[in-house]
Formats: structure tokens, C-alpha cells, sequence
């Protein structure tokens, strides 16, 4: 292992074969990738490429293939079919080399509650082989990252739910990894922790010139991205940046609010030719300027109208103008097929 640098990175020379920064060279390029358990086809053959040093989000509910995708890139899973390498190696046949070169914080909490935040780290270096001469220096950097060097003795189990996360995080980063998997990082956590938490996470992409992949179901979050790609049902639907993402909408979004919602889709195709779409218990529907729009509607439409929003094109309209619904009405949905499909192999194991 090399030596360490003046800001205690652990720097490591590039095996043979590994792609260098500023190389060229994707840190993840994924060909026709699936994944089957039993009947059900979890991703069905996903391509896309992440470039070094850049932030990837992997955008969509709850059940859309997100994590197993994450799973197979980190060699948790192994693909039912396709390729896929992570920092120039291939995920199936380089399997050791690709783990050491990730870093990944679980989205379920995987630290020991029992043992102070410093002997998790401690831990998680002697696993990874990191030199005993340069984990305390290393150890010092990732946690004043994340705002908890001075916590270092604490036991884990007095932490909150924030601490935990952001020490999860600097645990990634102990072996100063080329590419680091973030599965929905703040989940469960309040708005103003989740703010803070991808503060530390802008700040680490900066200092750590690594690359993020991340999943997320939260819009707000895939705005910190450099690019979004957006799954639905095991599948790719979109690719792009936020900002292309939107713009390519090209209408702004209408909500309303009826005594018959069904009644009011109908009259919107009756009247104005507008595919309305009920979600979250209102009709939606885009229009290219919805202020001027507006006033026509409150004139012309034949039914009563008990209230009415216009806003500007998020990437919650981005996911409904691709998979026709709205990204919380796509976690309904894929709980309720999770539930069927748990039901249908309990039934099928009960007859074995």
C-alpha cells in the first residue's frame, strides 16, 4: 500500500488493468443487465454508464429494482444475465477487486450499536486490510467529514438516527474507495436531517473526488444529482439530468379538486381535449402555460371546481409523464405486487 498523502487519503497504485482518474474510462458501465428470482424479473436488462467523479442517482419507488441493481454492481447478487464492471472490473469474475475499490452504506443500519463509533471504523479498516499505521489519521478525516470526530467514544447506541447514518458513511469511506454506493441514505430521517446529511455528502464528492452512485425515492433528493435515471417495474425510462429531465416536460402541472374526479377526467377530454390522470386523490394534468390556462378553465369547465393549484415541472411530473403515475402512487402499487408475490411463494412452498 502506498504512502499517504498530506490530508491522510490512503493512496493506492492502480493494478494492472484499473482505470486511472481523468483516464476516460466509466467508474460503472452496465450492458443488458437482469435479475430473475423464481418468476419474477426483478431488472430487466438496464444499460448506463456513470463517468468518473460524478454524481448517479437511481431514482423510483419503493420495489422498482433500485437495491438489487446496487446488490449485483457490488456483487452482493450475481446477474441472471449482462455485464457490468465497477472501477474497470467485472463484477462477476473480478469480484474481490470490485469490493475493494467500492465503499457502500446499506440502507437498512448495519453498524454494532454495542461498540463506540471509533471501533467501528477500527473494524471495518482491519477488514478491508488498511495499513494499522493509517487508520487513525484516516479515521480522524472521515469523521470530522461528517461532524463527529468528537463523538469517537461514544457508544454507537446513544446515537441518533443522523449520527448513525453519517457514521455509516464515514465507515464507507475508511478505505478511501474509487466509487462509493449510498442505498438510500436518509430514509426515515427528518427533512432537516436529510438536508444535513447530503451537505456531508457534497462536501465528501469534493474532497474525496470519488464517484456516488445513490438510490432514492425522494424527489428533492435526485436534484443534487449530476444525472438521474429514473427505473420503473425492473426498467430504465428516462436518462438524463434533473434540469433536461424537466425541460423536456414542457408543461406545467394543473391540480384539481372535484366532487367527482372520474366525471371531471371525462369533461377534460370532452372539452379540452386533456388527458387528466387521478393521483393522491386529485385530477392532474399538464398544460403549456397553466396560469394562462387557468382563468379559461374556471369559465368554460362544466363542472364545479373546489380548488385549483398550477406548478412549475418537477421531476414527481418527469416520473408520471414516463410511467403514468406518480412516484407515491408507484410505491402503493409496487407494495401491494410485493404482497401478491409473496403470497404466490408462500402458496407455491405450502404445496411443496
Amino acid at each position: 500500500m502506498g504512502p499517504m498523502t498530506s490530508d491522510s487519503t490512503i493512496e493506492r497504485e492502480p493494478a494492472a488493468g484499473e482505470p486511472v482518474a481523468g483516464s476516460g474510462v466509466p467508474a460503472i458501465a452496465v450492458r443488458e443487465l437482469t435479475k430473475r428470482f423464481g418468476e419474477v424479473q426483478a431488472v430487466r436488462g438496464v444499460d448506463f454508464e456513470v463517468a468518473a467523479g460524478e454524481v448517479f442517482g437511481f431514482l423510483g419507488p419503493n420495489g422498482a429494482g433500485k437495491t438489487t441493481t446496487i446488490n449485483m454492481l457490488c456483487t452482493l447478487a450475481k446477474p441472471t444475465s449482462g455485464r457490468a464492471s465497477v472501477a474497470g472490473h467485472d463484477v462477476v469474475t473480478q469480484r474481490d477487486e470490485v469490493r475493494r475499490n467500492i465503499g457502500l452504506v446499506f440502507q437498512d443500519p448495519t453498524l454494532d450499536g454495542y461498540l463506540t463509533a471509533a471501533q467501528n471504523l477500527e473494524l471495518h479498516a482491519e477488514l478491508y486490510g488498511v495499513q494499522s499505521d493509517l487508520v487513525e489519521p484516516r479515521m480522524q478525516q472521515v469523521m470530522e467529514m461528517v461532524g463527529l470526530w468528537e463523538r469517537r467514544d461514544s457508544i454507537v447506541g446513544t446515537f441518533s438516527g443522523g449520527m448513525r447514518r453519517r457514521l455509516e458513511i464515514a465507515r464507507g469511506l475508511m478505505h478511501s474507495p474509487r466509487v462509493l454506493f449510498l442505498d438510500e441514505p436518509t430514509i426515515g430521517l427528518d427533512p432537516q436531517t436529510r438536508r444535513s446529511i447530503w451537505d456531508y455528502i457534497s462536501e465528501l464528492q469534493e474532497r474525496e473526488e470519488i464517484t456516488i452512485f445513490m438510490t432514492t425515492h425522494y424527489m428533492d433528493e435526485a436534484e443534487w444529482c449530476d444525472r438521474i435515471a429514473i427505473m420503473d417495474h425492473g426498467e430504465i425510462v428516462a436518462l438524463d439530468s434533473p434540469a433536461a429531465l424537466k425541460a423536456r416536460i414542457g408543461s406545467d402541472r394543473i391540480t384539481i379538486h372535484t366532487d367527482d374526479d372520474q366525471a371531471a377526467i371525462e369533461a377534460l377530454k370532452r372539452q379540452f381535449e386533456i388527458d387528466g390522470l387521478l393521483s393522491e386523490g386529485a385530477v392532474m394534468f399538464g398544460v403549456p402555460s397553466g396560469e394562462e390556462f387557468v382563468p379559461r378553465l374556471f369559465a368554460e369547465f362544466e363542472l364545479p371546481i373546489r380548488s385549483v393549484s398550477v406548478s412549475r415541472p418537477t421531476l414527481d411530473d418527469v416520473f408520471m409523464s414516463f410511467t403514468g403515475s406518480t412516484i407515491r402512487d408507484a410505491e402503493e402499487d409496487g407494495s401491494k405486487h410485493r404482497n401478491r408475490v409473496m403470497m404466490q411463494m408462500m402458496t407455491g412452498a405450502g404445496r411443496r
